[in-house]
């Protein structure tokens, strides 16, 4: 697993986010995008996640087809799982790679996409 400082880390979330088409960024309103090292107990157990079961992102909000026009006051949040995201790469650019993906897939998950749709739109 590489090491990285969670400034460095942050650095790249930032990137990652930055390099995504516009049409999706820019539309991105009222996220909060963290870290934390693994997914809480609490999580782990909300997702039914068995201990073999590893996780890189999570969304967690009201997706936007879901909210009928209405604004929200607590932001959606997704978190990106650092430890995960480490141990699935080799190098930094597998890691930049890797928090893209995941940041893509958390914010199709806001757009209101399942997963489905999300492995059709990623062929």
């Amino acid at each position: 697993m590489i090491e990285l400082d969670d400034t460095h880390f942050h650095e790249l979330i930032d990137r990652a986010f930055e390099s995504l088409p516009s049409t999706h960024r820019d539309r991105v309103r009222n996220v909060a995008i963290i870290t934390a090292d693994y997914p809480s107990p609490a999580q782990r157990e909300e997702l039914k996640l068995r201990c073999n079961q590893t996780l890189l992102g999570l969304y967690e909000g009201i997706p936007l087809p879901q909210r009928q026009g209405r604004e929200t006051t607590i932001p959606d949040v997704i978190t990106l799982f650092k430890l995960p995201l480490l141990g699935q790469s080799t190098d930094e650019a597998s890691l930049y790679e890797n928090i893209r993906h995941t940041l893509w897939h958390e914010i199709a998950h806001y757009y209101g996409l399942d997963h489905a749709k999300i492995h059709e739109l990623e062929k």
